[in-house]
Parts: C-alpha cells; sequence; structure tokens
C-alpha cells in the first residue's frame, strides 16, 4: 500500500489532457504471451435452440401409433378434466361471493376441495376407459399438428373464401378441401354412397414421423401381407403423398417381413482357383472329391446300399468313379487307396467339409506317418496329399464336381430305367466304368460344323496316352511324331492337347455366368437367418461373430453365433435381417 503508483497513476494523468502522448509505440509480444501461464484463449460458442412443443416430445418418444394415440387421448382427457374444474371452481366462487361469504372462508374451502381431489386421483375407485370420440379427437389432433408444420401454405390458401391451393402444390391433384380445422382429399367421389371419411381422407405428409407411424401399424394389421393390402388399410381413413415409397422402404427393413420373404445373400462370383488353371501336369494330380447316391442293390435276399465316389481333374474335368461300401471313414479311405493304385498320386485333394471325409484326411495321415516309420518305400505314402476341405454347407463351392455328378445321374437314370434293385455289386462297379467312359469321352469346348477343323477336346484326349506317373523331360516338336521313339509321339500328342487345352477350353472359362456385381460385404454383429433343409420356420438365427476375407476383401464365408453353437457357413446360406450399422 505504500507503492505511490497504486494510489496516485501514472505521472501523466496528474498533466493537462492535450499534453498527453496519445501514440502508443509498444508491440506486444506474442512469444511472449504463448510461453505465459496466465494467458489462455477465449472461444465464443453460440447456442442456437428452435422452440419447440411438447407434442414434439410426444412424437419422438412413441414408435406405435396405437400407444401414441391413446396417450394423446389421455392428455386430451385431462385438459377436459381440467378445465371442467376450473369453470366449476369459478361458478361456485361467483355464487359463494353473492351470497356474502367471506374471501377467507371461500379459500378454505377450495383448500378442502383441492385435498379431496388429490385423494380421489391417488386412489379411484375406478379407472375409466377411453371411448372412440376421445381416440378419434387425439388423431385428429395429431394430423392438425403435423399438417401446420407442412402444410402451411395450403392451409393458409384455402382458409379464404372460395381459395383454392397454387398448381406448383404437391396436392394439387387432390383437390384439397378443409373440413373441421383438417386439410382433407376433395377428389371427385363426393356422390359416393360411402362414409364421408372414406371419401374425404385426411392428408398426411410422407416425411413426417406420424405418416411412418401409421404405415407400420398399416402393415402390421395386414398380417405383412404386402404394400397392396398395407395401402388399402391406409386409404381408408389417411391419404399420404408418394406412399409407395415409403412402404417399400419399410418393408424392406421389416424384420418379419425379412424373414419369411428375404433372399439367401450373394457375392461377386470368385476368380478360379489356382488349382485350376495349372498346366502341363499328368490327369488327376489336381482333384476334387465328392460322394453321391444311394443305390439300393439286391444281395441274396436283402436289399443294401452302396454309394458312388467321384474324383473329378480339377484341370482337365476328367473323371473317375469308385464304389463305397458304406458312408463311413475306413470306406471313404479305401475309395481313395483304389483311386491311387489306379491314377497315380494327386497333390491336391479338395472335398466337401463331409465328416467322413475329414476322418478320411486325418486317418489318412496318420497311417502314412506309421508306413513312413514301417519303412515303405512308395512315392505316395513319403510325399503326401494335400487335402483341402469346403466350408460346411457350402456346395458351390465344389461347382466343378456338383455338376458333373448331375451328369452321372443323368447318365445311370437313362441307362437303368429304375432297375437299380436288380443290380449286384459286379453291375453296378461295371455300370460305373461305363459311365466313366462316357464322360470322359465328353466335349470340353463347342463343337465346329466345319469339317476341316480338329475333333473336339475331350478328357481322353489325354487320358488315353498317359503311360506312368510323370512325363519326361524336354521339348516335343511335330516331328516327333513321326520318329520311331513311341514315347516321343505320345508326349507330342499330350503337348497337342495342353496346347488346344490353354486356347479353346480356358477362355470358356473367362467370363461370369452369374453373380456378377459385387454386393454389400457381411459385418460382424448383422443378424442373420441361417436357411437350412427344413421350414423357413424352423431356421435358426445367428449373430455374425467372424468374417474370412478373401484377398480382394470381399466375404464369402463367416462364423456365427446361435443360442446352442457357434457356426462356419458361406454367405449364400444366410438372409439378411438386420445390419449392424443400423442404429435405428
Amino acid at each position: 500500500m505504500d507503492y505511490q503508483p497504486w494510489l496516485k497513476g501514472p505521472q501523466f494523468l496528474w498533466k493537462p489532457e492535450n499534453s498527453w502522448n496519445m501514440k502508443c509505440d509498444i508491440e506486444a509480444d506474442n512469444d511472449l504471451l504463448e510461453n505465459d501461464v496466465e494467458v489462455k484463449k477465449c472461444v465464443n460458442t453460440v447456442l442456437m435452440c428452435s422452440p419447440s412443443e411438447g407434442i414434439d416430445r410426444v412424437l419422438e418418444y412413441f414408435s406405435d401409433w396405437k400407444r401414441l394415440k391413446t396417450t394423446v387421448g389421455w392428455l386430451l382427457k385431462a385438459k377436459d378434466n381440467l378445465r371442467k374444474i376450473v369453470k366449476q371452481k369459478r361458478e361456485l366462487r361467483e355464487k359463494m361471493m353473492t351470497s356474502g361469504i367471506s374471501r377467507e372462508k371461500i379459500l378454505q374451502m377450495e383448500n378442502m376441495d383441492r385435498k379431496v381431489r388429490v385423494k380421489e386421483i391417488k386412489n379411484p375407485k375406478e379407472i375409466p376407459n377411453l371411448n372412440s370420440d376421445t381416440l378419434k379427437r387425439a388423431e385428429e389432433a395429431l394430423v392438425a399438428y403435423v399438417q401446420r408444420q407442412h402444410y402451411a401454405n395450403e392451409l393458409k390458401d384455402l382458409s379464404v373464401e372460395n381459395g383454392h391451393v397454387k398448381r406448383s402444390s404437391q396436392l394439387s391433384r387432390l383437390d384439397p378441401i378443409i373440413h373441421d380445422g383438417i386439410l382433407k382429399v376433395g377428389g371427385r367421389l363426393e356422390k359416393l354412397d360411402v362414409p364421408f371419411v372414406s371419401k374425404h381422407q385426411m392428408i398426411i405428409p410422407k416425411n413426417s414421423v406420424l405418416a411412418r407411424m401409421i404405415a407400420v401399424d398399416a402393415h402390421r394389421s395386414t398380417g405383412h401381407l404386402g404394400k397392396n393390402s398395407t395401402l388399402a388399410v391406409i386409404r381408408e381413413k389417411f391419404w399420404i403423398p408418394g406412399v409407395s415409397s415409403l412402404l417399400k422402404s419399410l418393408m424392406s427393413k421389416c424384420v418379419i417381413c425379412r424373414r419369411y420373404q428375404s433372399f439367401p445373400l450373394q457375392q461377386k462370383m470368385a476368380n478360379l482357383p489356382p488349382e485350376r488353371l495349372e498346366t502341363d501336369d499328368p490327369p488327376f494330380t489336381r482333384v476334387g472329391m465328392d460322394y453321391f447316391g444311394p443305390f439300393e442293390l439286391k444281395r441274396g435276399r436283402s436289399v443294401v446300399k452302396r454309394y458312388g465316389v467321384i474324383f473329378t481333374c480339377l484341370n482337365t474335368r476328367a473323371v473317375h468313379l469308385e464304389v463305397s461300401y458304406s458312408l463311413d471313414t475306413d470306406s471313404c479311405i479305401d475309395a481313395v487307396r483304389r483311386f491311387i493304385a489306379r491314377r497315380g498320386k494327386p497333390k491336391f485333394i479338395r472335398s466337401d467339409n463331409g465328416t467322413n471325409l475329414v476322418g478320411a484326411e486325418r486317418e489318412l495321415r496318420e497311417a502314412i506317418n506309421k508306413w513312413n516309420v514301417s519303412h515303405i518305400q512308395t512315392h505316395l505314402l513319403q510325399s503326401g496329399i494335400d487335402w483341402t476341405f469346403n466350408p460346411p454347407a457350402a456346395s458351390h463351392f465344389g461347382g466343378v464336381w456338383e455338376r458333373l455328378i448331375r451328369s452321372v445321374r443323368k447318365v445311370l437314370f437313362s441307362v437303368l430305367h429304375e432297375q437299380t434293385i436288380h443290380l449286384d455289386d459286379e453291375g453296378l462297379g461295371t455300370l460305373f466304368c461305363e459311365v466313366e467312359a462316357i464322360l470322359n469321352g465328353r466335349p470340353l469346348t463347342p463343337a465346329s460344323d466345319d469339317p476341316s477343323d480338329l475333333s473336339v477336346l475331350t478328357p481322353n484326349h489325354l487320358l488315353l496316352l498317359r503311360h506312368g506317373e510323370t512325363c519326361p523331360p524336354g521339348t516335343f516338336l511335330q516331328t516327333d511324331n513321326y520318329v520311331r521313339r513311341r514315347w516321343r509321339q505320345i508326349q507330342y500328342l499330350a503337348d497337342v492337347f495342353w496346347s488346344r487345352w490353354m486356347k479353346q477350353y480356358l477362355p470358356l472359362l473367362q467370363s461370369r455366368q452369374k453373380w456378377l456385381k459385387r454386393e454389400r460385404n457381411v459385418k460382424e454383429g448383422d443378424l442373420v437367418l441361417i436357411v437350412e433343409n427344413g421350414p423357413r420356420n424352423s431356421w435358426n438365427l445367428g449373430r455374425v461373430l467372424d468374417v474370412q476375407m478373401d484377398r480382394h476383401n470381399i466375404v464369402r464365408v463367416v462364423k456365427i453365433k446361435t443360442v446352442s453353437s457357434i457356426l462356419t457357413r458361406p454367405i449364400t446360406k444366410l438372409c439378411l435381417l438386420l445390419e449392424s450399422d443400423i442404429k435405428n
């Protein structure tokens, strides 16, 4: 307090004002300000609030049309009761004042009456129900409020005498009228002998919350039948311009409609796997395997079942058929061993995810290890087989052999004429060999009408020239076809097959026959319906836990959590019910 400048201020203030130095030569040092802890940034925030009425909060709170009407009906009834009470109090007060009762006595009686009314509200003797007139008033009040928000110009134009809406209005074709303060359809059905509400429906804007709730309620009341049935229910009392697009949007997001009407998911067809594009390898180096059947055979006086096993070369599309006596693992291993003994060791086997096939792969590997320990010197047992399984229930992953199974069935049924019951094991084995020869003689490329063209390419062009598991090395020319060394002639013809295979057959695999465009990827958290063989009502619901993407970032296989287990399924066995990225 002894510091004089604090008390007196600067010296120039004690001098005349005309002698003050009005120029300020002081420059702000921003570098110092940035490091000063006392210097703080000032941010101006402007908050704008749009005025809203209480009915807006009611519309945001409810999503069901019937509950909304009931709530507004109770509010209207409470409003009527309050008005009635106020009116009764006013009349009673006027009567008391005219009778000479003091003001204090009147206030005391009103206080006692208020306590009685509060007690009756807390412990009512009976709860009154809403009647149809109150619900109708609630309905009209909601419609009138929404119309004031969206059709203010139309209401203003029609409020004058002989007024009409402008031609630019979207309601001009409806010739709207105002009835009881509500905008309704005028139309051309004035002389129709039907109730007034059926020919002069209340107009509701499509973009309003009310229109959505009414459409959802009508859709549910029709039992999710469809757009036309829902539209008929709506048109009984309301007219929503552009309601078709609204119904289409609602029905596409309806979980119940999706459950009973949705189609399995699709995705762009994948590229061919590398094992189908390898060249210059012997036939059946890379094969696909599957079971088909059963076939009923005669064995003595009893009837037994036999199954077919198909091995198809993934490159040449050649076919090898075996008979399996059962569906257990041992029978599957025996069929694979017979195939290897006749066609040679494959490097790669792809099959469905059947339990017998999975068990065969496991036991075959264990057997290979044992055979190596016992020093059995065979090429198969020392090198092993790469066995790959498709995802469960993904039959389209094995389309390369599923299509051939269809051809096998067609040939078998045309030959047998439903006489399978009279065959025995020997006859079925012979029949399989004949079917195998027919399928290996089928054309891989379209036939030409020009007689000068080469014969159509078939798997037999290569199968009938194969002598061993490996082919001699070297480059072979057309002149080798005329030399005395037979193996060089055979190898030249094999090279001709692969040359024609690349020029004539591979281009046929270039185009996609279906699933041409990329669709939305299934995401974690999506709610799906798992396609099964039973009725749709019995299909299980599940939620996607994990997705498996290929190198093109396309999801084709997912893991799904159901009520009782976790399954792996392709997307073609799923129906999407609800996307995980939809918030409401």
